[in-house]
């Protein structure tokens, strides 16, 4: 008798799916909820888990291929677990106690495992054991894998002779698909392109009052909350009063229709290993500060480990997304259809300034806000910039609401 596994339900707005990664072999022994395989659609990454416990007879689909919702993708032998005699597929791993004792250990280490760090290692076809994990309770951590490659890497060039010529590297080139997470990120792209009326205007922001606050409060905040203050809650409390008092801006066409949202939904552009996602930040208007600032931490370790479900990345009527993270000193962002606009924070640096007639030292930030001319006009466009500006480098007001 065996299980069949099966794809998962998928959303609604999915069509299909693409099997990423398998984490177990025909003949590998997997424990009940175990994560065998992940399937990757256009915005998550699902795991399938192993409905029991035993040894995986069979898959049906290899990776990269394209799978519909409840399609067969293996076979399980259910109850044959690593000591206990099982069919020819299992004799290998359960010929010897050093062999039963390795599979166990194999399989306890990859319960610890995130999905990051599972498809980081079949990428370069490591071995749990062969990488010695500093994570809490010795688990394996991106950071450990990194540093095994590097070692890896140097440790052929130090035992060349260092008299003998280095031979010339040859040139090469490595293709590979695009994941479905970025041709959906292009299609979007190239859409919001072809079908907005994107304009881009800019303006600057001094950010000394803030991180004066930052710098009077920061302790007392983080001990309080057991949170960071970051910018990140600066900007979402003033983009939200600047939607309230421009909804122009917090609205989406609908065909012939415009749609005024009496929410604020506020979309944060995360960067992933699989790429650019933008997990939702739901009523941010009845979000204090640390709500913000744990609610944003909490949406960029799930986009990073791969755990955001269909729902976080659904809706959204604006999108902050910050470059200044990576350096950038000034961008056009592309606006998130069906979203009107969207606005780029950068890199705060130091310049001159004249305030008040004197030059002066100030850290500045510009910011850049691309809309859809169709929707908002150049009055909505500035007056929604210049808001957030003012509530920022007064953020004062956003406590007297003023």
């Amino acid at each position: 008798m065996t299980v069949e596994i099966l794809v998962p339900d998928l959303p609604e707005s999915v069509a299909d799916a693409t099997v990423a990664t398998w984490h177990k072999q025909p003949g590998d022994v997997v424990a009940r909820d175990e994560v065998i395989v992940e399937i990757e659609t256009d915005k998550v990454v699902l795991e399938v888990p192993a409905p029991e416990e035993g040894v995986l007879e069979a898959i049906l689909e290899e990776e990269g291929a394209t799978v519909l919702s409840k399609q067969l993708l293996a076979r399980l032998k259910p109850g044959a677990v690593a000591g206990e005699p099982t069919t020819d597929t299992t004799s290998a791993t359960a010929s010897s106690p050093d062999k039963r004792h390795k599979a166990t250990l194999t399989e306890e280490t990859n319960d610890a495992l995130s999905p990051a760090v599972r498809r980081l290692l079949a990428e370069h076809n490591l071995q749990a054991e062969q990488v010695k994990g500093t994570g809490v309770g010795g688990r394996i951590t991106r950071e450990d894998i990194e540093a095994y490659l590097a070692a890896d890497k140097s440790a052929p060039a130090a035992a060349q002779d260092v008299a003998a010529p280095a031979p010339i590297a040859a040139r090469s080139e490595k293709r590979v698909p695009m994941t479905r997470l970025r041709k959906r990120v292009a299609e979007r792209l190239l859409e919001a392109k072809n079908s907005t009326a994107m304009l881009t205007t800019f303006n600057e922001v001094n950010m000394k009052p803030i991180m004066d606050l930052r710098k009077q409060y920061q302790d007392v905040f983080e001990k309080k909350h057991g949170i960071r203050l970051g910018f990140m809650s600066f900007y979402v409390k003033a983009v939200t009063e600047a939607l309230k008092r421009y909804p122009e801006v917090n609205a989406s066409i609908d065909g012939s229709d415009i749609v005024y949202h009496n929410f604020f939904d506020i979309s944060i552009a995360v960067s992933t290993p699989r790429g650019l996602v933008t997990p939702v930040l739901k009523d941010s208007d009845t979000l204090g500060m640390a709500q913000i600032e744990k609610g944003i931490k909490d949406l960029a370790i799930k986009g990073r480990d791969g755990k955001l479900t269909v729902e976080e990345l659904t809706g959204g009527n604006f999108t902050i997304t910050n470059g200044g993270v990576f350096g950038s000193l000034m961008s056009t962002p592309i606006i998130n259809p069906p979203q009107a606009a969207i606005l780029g924070m950068h890199k705060i640096q130091d310049r001159a300034m004249v305030v008040d007639g004197k030059i002066e030292i100030l850290p500045m930030m510009y910011l850049a806000l691309s809309y859809d001319h169709r929707l908002i006009d150049g009055r909505e466009s500035v007056g929604f910039l210049v808001t957030v500006k003012e509530l920022l480098e007064d953020p004062t007001r956003l406590l007297l609401d003023v």
